[in-house]
């Protein structure tokens, strides 16, 4: 397989970097790959969308993996027998923690398995935790940038619906406690990727590490702040580029 194309990504050796940002929406790729250098759009099928060009003289990659765990360990998974092995996940997140407010990021240093991935690589009792060199890579890049950001552990989750509507689900005594619980341990956001991510990157040994653009928080809405809603992914973005920079300096 390695030497082939790789049946879901289409891409096989040397079509792709060792260094690899992750959005969700094929869009973004595109987006990402005009910050570098030779960039060319190398594969498209389903939901995933592949561009390569190089940061520094190093080849990296812009790869989408759609929405939620399957399809993005489905990426790493591909990525990782071509040849990567370092990724950033770049996509959104919803604000959970009153501080967390839309416009900042989220750098992810773990996540809330309440996902089913996840569950198919290690046993529930095996934290989704980020690689500690991206970490501290998308710290100093987002202070570089200046960038208002916040680091710790969000909820990952399967149904989008089911955190926005879970009073009208069948199991929403289970979704309603939970969320508070989130919500006393200080979790910072709810997204759909990061947990699946981080296990498989653990059974892969490979490094992963995540930074999400917050649009929205439901709990400062519910508390009558009224913050405006960013759909802007850019500042993730760039945080995510400027942190490969230093990874490719540091390897070096």
């Amino acid at each position: 397989m390695n030497e082939t194309k790789q049946y879901h990504i289409g891409c096989a050796r040397g079509d792709v970097g060792k260094y690899c940002i992750l959005p969700g929406d094929p869009a973004r790729c595109k987006l990402i790959a005009a910050y570098f250098d030779d960039a060319h759009f190398v594969a498209q099928n389903r939901e995933f969308t592949t561009y390569t060009g190089t940061l520094d003289g190093v080849p990296v990659s812009a790869v989408s993996t759609g929405i939620g765990g399957p399809s993005a360990s489905i990426a790493m998974e591909e990525l990782s027998a071509i040849g990567a092995d370092t990724f950033i996940r770049v996509g959104t997140c919803g604000g959970i923690n009153m501080k967390v407010k839309s416009g900042d990021i989220v750098i992810v240093t773990g996540a809330v398995r309440m996902e089913g991935t996840s569950r198919e690589y290690a046993p529930i009792e095996f934290p989704a935790v980020a690689d500690f060199g991206i970490t501290l890579s998308l710290v100093e890049a987002a202070k570089k940038l200046g960038l208002s950001y916040h680091t710790g552990v969000v909820q990952c989750k399967d149904s989008f619906y089911g955190q926005h509507a879970p009073e009208r689900m069948p199991v929403s005594y289970e979704l309603l406690n939970k969320w508070e619980a989130w919500k006393r341990l200080g979790v910072l956001a709810s997204e759909m990727e990061s947990a699946a991510l981080y296990t498989v990157a653990a059974s892969l040994g490979v490094r992963c590490g995540a930074v999400m653009n917050v649009v929205w928080n439901q709990e400062r809405k519910a508390a009558g702040i009224t913050d405006e809603e960013n759909h802007d992914t850019d500042r993730g973005i760039r945080a995510a580029v400027e942190a490969i920079r230093m990874l490719i300096a540091a390897d070096r």
